[in-house]
């Protein structure tokens, strides 16, 4: 058996770049950075940041796209691919990144913690599960109108 899961905790250190297929796909990359804080042998204090390339795709790379912006810190799960392709200068060049199935916004507006100021909002590309509640999301300065609604059965659970 095999496992391929990747667990992020970080800020997004750019806001999400939205692109379309060809075929009308939707797709938006994000920009994770997570920190590590240890004591060296010596005792002193060591700090180490890490920067992961992460894709969202279809309702997911939607709901990043609406929701995220630069230093939000988000979780995320998904799996992790390496692609490969040839540069114009004729070089073979690589690129490691997260493709996100899961995905909880951690910061309500301005960091208050939390979708509406409660428990974070979780999202994920399972279609697995068709309720028929309506979730309103936290307005923020990039959100739509305070009127409108994500019905649960628009997110693909």
């Amino acid at each position: 058996m095999d496992l391929n899961r990747a667990s992020l905790l970080g800020r997004l250190t750019r806001d999400p770049e939205v692109r379309t297929t060809s075929n009308g796909r939707n797709v938006t990359s994000i920009s994770i950075a997570t920190g590590r804080v240890w004591n060296d042998q010596q005792g002193v204090k060591q700090e180490r940041t890490e920067f992961h390339n992460v894709v969202l795709w279809g309702k997911l790379a939607d709901i990043a796209a609406q929701y995220l912006s630069k230093g939000r810190r988000v979780y995320l799960e998904g799996r992790i691919e390496t692609r490969d392709w040839t540069g114009q200068d004729g070089v073979k060049k690589y690129r490691t990144e997260i493709i996100a199935e899961n995905l909880i916004m951690l910061d309500g507006p301005r960091g208050e913690g939390g979708a509406q100021g409660g428990a974070p909002k979780q999202y994920n590309n399972n279609n697995s599960n068709n309720n028929s509640q309506t979730y309103t999301p936290p307005s923020t300065p990039a959100a739509a109108p305070e009127d409108a609604e994500i019905k649960v059965e628009d997110i693909p659970f």
